[in-house]
């Protein structure tokens, strides 16, 4: 046996098994939930029934509570968007040499590795209308007209939901944030400096461009994050009062496990799965566009 042959029997061996699970565990269930949002399955028979496109033109034209779902989706998206910029800042702040820096790179972290779950309660607590910190503390500094009940008034749930989403997850953007600004070379930084360019001229021509894979991450865990938004609102509201607060993974879980409707929520996870590839697309063709430009 010759050494080229060795060689490709030894990377055989080792791309196996995580290739096998690739197609057990990813590929393989893909393609079954796309065979599945072609038919009327209700997740128990031992058969079932192809009925092409129909699950699709359900979900576009029978069902509004999908729409207003993938609005409220809408508003974790720009929120979190508009978040961004302020994370940016803050990890370009903690990359600079400051007193606890340290500690406060751990704090900003903390959140992203507490459990779901325990975040969602602490916030149910928080928001609590009859003895919950939060109107507490609004009574107490004379803001008695901001009282709210965070949870059940659909003008305000969506919001309310989206403030521990950001508490959550604003951390880990931070980190990553952080990461990039420590692979840019100093001497980029020391060199515009010489040729007089001020703090903001610094971020603009060396830290954006420094970061931009960064930012397409960040961008594209945006637009999954938001678009597969369900454990919060489960947790803290079940997409209540009424539907007011259901995001389209809420709604497209509660489609398979309370109505069951195996068929036309896996049409709902391909419609997910698509939005998530366009809009990723999309961001990472305008931060490219504008790079370059």
């Amino acid at each position: 046996m010759n050494y080229r042959m060795q060689q490709k029997i030894v990377i055989f061996s080792f791309l196996f098994v995580p290739v096998s699970l690739l197609l057990l565990f990813l590929i393989y269930p893909t393609l079954q939930l796309f065979r599945y949002s072609f038919t009327s399955w209700d997740g128990y028979s031992p058969s079932f029934k192809y009925i092409g496109i129909d699950n699709y033109v359900r979900m576009l034209f029978d069902f509004p509570e999908a729409w207003h779902a993938i609005r409220n989706n809408g508003i974790y998206f720009l929120l979190h968007t508009v978040a961004i910029p302020l994370e940016m800042m803050t990890a370009v702040l903690l990359n600079r040499v400051l007193r606890g820096s340290a500690f406060f790179r751990f704090s900003v972290l903390m959140p992203y590795i507490i459990n779901g779950i325990a975040v969602a309660y602490m916030f149910s607590y928080i928001y609590n209308p009859i003895n919950g910190p939060l109107n507490e503390l609004l009574k107490a500094v004379g803001l008695e007209s901001w009282i709210q009940s965070w949870l059940s008034d659909s003008n305000v749930v969506n919001y309310s939901l989206v403030v521990v989403s950001l508490w959550r997850y604003s951390g880990v953007h931070v980190v990553l944030f952080l990461a990039g600004l420590q692979s840019i070379p100093k001497d980029l930084y020391e060199a515009a400096e010489i040729d007089g360019a001020n703090f903001w001229q610094q971020q603009r021509f060396v830290t954006l461009p420094g970061i931009r894979r960064v930012v397409e991450i960040i961008l594209f865990m945006n637009v999954s994050g938001a678009l597969l938004q369900y454990d919060i609102p489960l947790v803290m509201t079940n997409g209540g009062p009424g539907s007011a607060s259901s995001t389209f993974g809420l709604y497209s879980l509660q489609t398979a496990f309370t109505y069951n409707n195996y068929g036309l929520a896996s049409s709902m996870a391909v419609m997910l799965l698509l939005l998530i590839i366009i809009f990723s697309a999309l961001q990472s063709w305008i931060v490219k566009d504008r790079s370059e430009a």
